[in-house]
């Protein structure tokens, strides 16, 4: 089988990485891939937004899959483009990825479909936003419509950084084109849950939950970033959260999307939120998320391979097994360049030290040079993976390795499962 990979971050390192332990025999190609996929298989140097190259590149080789790693070419339409040239592809169409890349739309088909989630006002004036901001009172959350590469939401605790928040997205054009519209939405209380589903646009196969940490700081200090690390599994959500997520969340939303002439198949990732009224949607995403993919993957037995086949040709999964999982935990520490989630400086030259047993290195945001040194090239650079039989063990296990990584101007946090931990894991 022939497999392309479209992307180049940690990940489609760690899809690339699962899609072989699922059968090592698989060809496996990535547009543009990085150094960490290329120790896999085969690298194309072609961008992922290179909609007519990829769809080019598709026909040449005739792959039977394609993978769709970011929101970027699925708000492109890459899928509905390969679908029309008869090549297997997993992902969402253009209109169906809306419920990322517009979170008005999304937050209309919710609230149109009783799925559980945060009130919200949709506005492209700063004055008005600025008024909805004073009505709601701190803390309020502002949003870009838009994908923000993980950037775009505010959680201001006070009025002044809601404003400030509105005003950068609205005045300031901090995020272009994806802050021109924002949603003024209130705060909700509760703890954060990460929770992916295989769909072929009316079944699902729920994964584990992860919980990702968003803040640059230990302690979830600081800015919001696209990730600074993320654990699996999550003991507050045992089955019986899952399964309500899916009757409550996903089931409604699928029949929602059904009804909007926009079926939506791939990977639907749902940000949840805990509160005592039970889940809780903070936002959709159309793809897998990063760092989560990268700590759950590694706990998946079961193939992963065979049910995104299924779905990228236009099969049911309805009587797919349910999903297998390892026991134990995973912890998976970020290491990230000098300025993120700021002015990012590229170029540093790495250090990676031997990979133990129990870790494993995700290449997010790296590139050779022309005498084989390997360098920084993006804010997140690495993704540090450690298994182990407890949370306890496996961060030990990252952030060990994750200490090790040698380059100039080197951020990571050495405490990402900390609410796990706190609760005895």
């Amino acid at each position: 089988m022939k497999v392309l990979v479209v992307g180049g971050g940690g990940r489609e390192h760690a899809l690339a990485w699962k899609l072989l332990q699922d059968d090592p025999h698989l060809e496996l190609v990535a547009a543009p891939g990085n150094p960490g996929i290329a120790a896999l298989g085969r690298c194309e140097p072609v961008a992922a937004t290179d909609v007519d190259a990829l769809c080019t590149l598709a026909t040449r080789e005739r792959f039977d899959l394609v993978v769709v790693g970011p929101e970027a070419p699925l708000e492109l339409g890459l899928v509905d483009r390969l679908r029309a040239l008869g090549i297997p592809a997993f992902g969402p169409t253009a209109a169906a990825a809306a419920i990322e890349t517009s979170k008005r739309f999304a937050k209309q088909l919710m609230l149109a479909a009783g799925v559980p989630t945060a009130m919200a006002r949709t506005f492209t004036n700063a004055d008005a936003a600025r008024a909805e901001v004073r009505r709601l009172g701190a803390p309020v959350v502002v949003k870009a419509s838009g994908i923000a590469a993980g950037k775009g939401v505010v959680v201001a605790m006070t009025l002044g950084e809601a404003e400030a928040a509105v005003d950068a997205m609205l005045v300031d054009n901090a995020f272009g084109a994806a802050g021109a519209e924002v949603l003024v939405e209130e705060f909700m209380t509760g703890e954060e849950l990460s929770l992916f589903a295989l769909t072929d646009g009316t079944h699902v196969l729920p994964m584990i939950a992860a919980q990702d940490h968003k803040r640059i700081g230990e302690g979830d200090t600081g800015p919001n970033t696209g990730g600074m690390g993320a654990y699996a599994p999550v003991s507050i959500a045992p089955p019986s959260v899952i399964d309500d997520a899916v009757q409550r969340v996903f089931t409604p939303t699928l029949r929602a999307m059904r009804e909007a002439g926009a079926p939506f198949t791939g990977l639907l990732y749902a940000g949840l939120m805990l509160t005592p009224h039970g889940p809780k949607v903070v936002e959709f995403n159309c793809r897998f998320g990063d760092p989560e993919t990268e700590a759950i993957l590694p706990l998946l037995e079961s193939s992963l391979l065979e049910p995104m086949l299924a779905i990228a040709r236009g099969e049911s999964i309805a009587h797919a097994s349910p999903l297998r999982w390892s026991p134990g935990a995973t912890v998976t520490t970020v290491v990230a360049a000098a300025g993120y989630p700021g002015s990012v400086r590229n170029g540093d030259a790495i250090t990676l030290p031997p990979v133990p047993d129990g870790v494993l290195v995700f290449h997010a945001g790296t590139r050779g040079d022309a005498e084989g040194t390997l360098r920084t090239a993006g804010g997140r650079v690495l993704a540090i993976t450690g298994r182990g039989e407890t949370i306890a063990d496996a961060q030990q296990a990252s952030a060990q390795y994750a200490a090790q990584v040698q380059f100039d101007g080197r951020q990571f946090r050495r405490d990402i499962g900390w609410r796990e931990r706190a609760r005895g894991a």
